[in-house]
């Protein structure tokens, strides 16, 4: 039975989906005017592996995953003016560098990928009606903005009430709105900024209006799960929920979920601060399915601490596992109820608790160790369930030797010269010349290779 932690009721249900031959699952993606980050990269991983166990349990068939890209906002403008090119071009460059972080992650393709700026009828329909059903106006500047204090239930995602956070307001007064909690949801067109016709003029849209607009279209004015970071919870989701349901007069999502912030070194991720990392930068270091496991070690709303040496750690855990498998055939499964099974199952079934299903992993790692030599049939059973389990949240899917060698990130002394090196050592072991075989060794050692002899032949990984 899934149990799913929701945002708006603060505990943990039974997820009972509205259709179950038809789930749906929407989540914030991208506002694409740079490279994505380590925060960006939680978000990805996190919903991947929500988005892989409901098609693991329900069928991939019945699971639609959306998620959207804001293509247009005010960073989008202010960065493409700076670098005097069409918000257009800047956007359809970092959508390529968001896909292929993507793809380096092991990030499966959303079922739909919204753009904003594809969506503008479905935004301009949605704040029509708003304004008609009076949970909006235009105001004297051309803006069009929504009248929180008309939404009953405002707050109720986040926990803030509206008394509150009138007393501590601290946004700029602004005479054009009535209140000054009231947000906007169409910006009537600036000198020089992209445009769109509206009934208000030209303008073009706020940014909670865009995820309301295209997740209704996508999947309908009721659906499963929303979900997104933790820093959206509040304004962004909490106005998209006031948007949405006074638009459609239906519940938005049933189940709101949000994953925690990424802290550096126990500080908050801040380009101010300087200890703010893309996930490019991350990944022409480690392998990127080292910044995916250590993703994964944490429960996904628990605060994530990153450092080099979490990273190091995540390294020395993916190469046990994948040390597990060198040289072991893998066949499939016979069975899907194995105690292995059972224990992933209650792991993911508890809100997708990724980081008990690790401890699962490296006990069918140590019996393909266990059986490497003695038993080839159990070595590959239990390898093909260690595939299995694992391929669950997104992770050994690499050739074993692909990864232990460097992979991607290959440096320094290269393959060949590994393994001429290692030929070199077999004939001075077979001339029972011991000092120049420790000598070799010494000299793979301090290029940072590991040298390992069993069954008579000689595997090297990189440290």
């Amino acid at each position: 039975m899934l149990q799913i932690h929701n945002t708006l009721t603060r505990q943990k249900e039974e997820f009972k989906p509205l259709d179950p031959n038809n789930i749906r699952m929407y989540v914030c993606g991208m506002t694409v005017y740079d490279m994505c980050h380590i925060g960006h990269a939680r978000v990805l991983v996190v919903f991947d592996v929500i988005y892989r166990y409901l098609c693991e349990v329900y069928g991939k068939e019945r699971v639609t995953y959306v998620r959207n890209i804001t293509d247009i906002d005010d960073k989008i403008i202010a960065r493409a003016n700076e670098n005097k090119e069409d918000f257009n071009t800047l956007t359809g460059r970092f959508i390529d560098e968001m896909h292929h972080d993507s793809e380096a992650l092991g990030i499966l393709a959303p079922n739909q990928e919204p753009r904003a700026t594809l969506y503008m009828d479905q935004i301009i329909t949605m704040v029509q009606t708003l304004v008609e059903k009076g949970f909006a106006y235009a105001a004297a500047n051309g803006d069009v903005y929504y009248a929180v204090s008309k939404f009953k239930n405002y707050g109720l995602l986040s926990g803030k009430h509206i008394e509150d956070l009138r007393a501590g307001e601290r946004v700029a007064v602004d005479d054009a709105k009535n209140d000054p909690l009231d947000f906007v949801l169409w910006k009537a067109a600036k000198p020089e900024e992209p445009s769109w016709d509206s009934p208000w003029g030209k303008g073009r849209p706020g940014w909670h209006i865009e995820c309301s607009a295209m997740s209704t279209e996508c999947l309908g004015h009721n659906f499963d799960i929303h979900g997104g970071g933790m820093d959206l919870q509040f304004p962004h989701h909490e106005n998209e929920i006031a948007q949405s349901e006074a638009a459609t007069g239906e519940k938005f999502a049933n189940i709101w979920m949000h994953n925690g912030f990424v802290r550096i070194d126990d500080e908050k991720m801040s380009k101010s601060l300087g200890n703010f990392f893309t996930i490019r930068e991350v990944t022409e270091i480690y392998d990127p399915e080292i910044l995916r496991y250590f993703i994964l070690t944490s429960h996904y709303r628990s605060p994530l601490n990153y450092s080099d040496k979490q990273l190091d750690i995540a390294k020395a855990a993916l190469t046990t596992l994948y040390t597990a498998l060198r040289g072991v055939d893998v066949v499939p499964v016979d069975s899907t109820d194995t105690e292995y099974h059972q224990r992933v199952r209650t792991a993911m079934d508890d809100d997708f608790n990724t980081a008990e299903v690790l401890p699962v992993l490296f006990d069918l790692a140590k019996e393909v160790n266990r059986y490497k030599e003695k038993d080839n049939d159990k070595a590959k059973h239990y390898a093909s369930l260690l595939r299995e389990l694992s391929g669950l949240i997104g992770l050994l899917n690499q050739d074993p030797e692909v990864f232990l060698r460097g992979g991607q990130q290959e440096q320094g002394i290269t393959a060949d010269d590994i393994d001429n090196l290692i030929e070199q050592r077999n004939q001075a072991r077979t001339a029972k010349d011991w000092a120049e075989s420790d000598r070799i060794r010494d000299v793979l050692k301090e290029q940072g290779i590991v040298l390992e002899d069993a069954g008579g032949e000689t595997t090297w990984r990189r440290e």
